[in-house]
């Protein structure tokens, strides 16, 4: 749900910055993985740690299962325009469709399959949740692919706290960080996140060389701010370089994505 693809180009400086530098990334909320792939492109000689606690490798591996039932849809979604809004039929056939692949198979990318036919910023992760929403036909062109994406890195599915005590003895080593936005939708993740979750990542920060994301949206930016008033060289992010990227929700919405970096 974040927008990593934007500071892409910035990630990719910074990792020059370092280079010969340091000997390993670890990539503590892996996410899609975006973050850990560009740094092993970046870094070929680096050891790359993608720490995929919720099993993104699941959908890649599915990927060509995914891009059939698309397809299938797409055949069956003949003749409606695009971004148009399905009848009620055609949204049984749809939700037909995905049943019988997920009968069948055992296992079907909800999510991937809900962005092509949910309104844009929906998202779902069941087909239970599939069910309840209105449909329209955002199906793209072409299919998905993913062969080499995960190709060189070291894939791990661990609490980011057992892989950071893990890895924090090596002072060559960049930690990524990328947790859920306090404030925001975190509906994706498993697990719900607390302020005192986002408070315990802060902890990682000290001593260790970073690459940290967030949000003007969350609270957390304000916090640092504070204790950087309140405590100075002890506060954590103190002394770190702040990029930003404006991004636009709609005509009236945009907010602020921030990569804070140490090294």
């Amino acid at each position: 749900m974040g927008q990593k693809r934007y500071f892409l180009r910035d990630f990719t400086e910074v990792l020059e910055m370092v280079e010969g530098k340091i000997d390993t990334v670890v990539d503590l909320f892996g996410g899609s993985g975006l973050l850990s792939h560009t740094a092993k492109r970046v870094l070929p000689g680096c050891r790359v740690i993608y720490n995929d606690f919720d099993h993104y490798d699941r959908r890649l591996a599915a990927v060509e299962q995914t891009n059939e039932i698309l397809r299938v849809i797409k055949d069956r979604l003949t003749g409606v325009e695009p971004n148009r809004r399905l009848t009620e039929q055609q949204r049984a056939d749809v939700l037909a469709i995905v049943e019988g692949y997920e009968r069948r198979s055992g296992y079907v990318d909800i999510l991937t399959i809900g962005r092509n036919v949910l309104f844009s910023g929906t998202w779902v992760t069941s087909l239970e949740e599939l069910r309840k929403h209105t449909m329209y036909n955002r199906v793209r062109p072409g299919g998905y692919e993913c062969a080499g994406y995960l190709d060189g890195l070291e894939v791990v599915h661990m609490d980011y706290r057992e892989l950071f005590e893990r890895e924090r003895g090596n002072s060559r080593a960049l930690f990524v960080l990328d947790p859920p936005y306090l404030t925001t939708e975190c509906g994706m993740y498993e697990n719900y996140w607390k302020l005192t979750d986002y408070l315990d990542v802060l902890r990682l920060l000290k001593g260790t060389k970073y690459v940290y994301f967030t949000s003007d949206k969350s609270q957390i930016v304000e916090l640092c701010q504070w204790l950087a008033d309140e405590y100075r060289e002890a506060a954590p992010m103190w002394g770190a370089e702040v990029r930003q990227r404006t991004n636009t929700l709609n005509y009236q919405a945009k907010f602020n994505d921030m990569m804070i970096t140490r090294l």
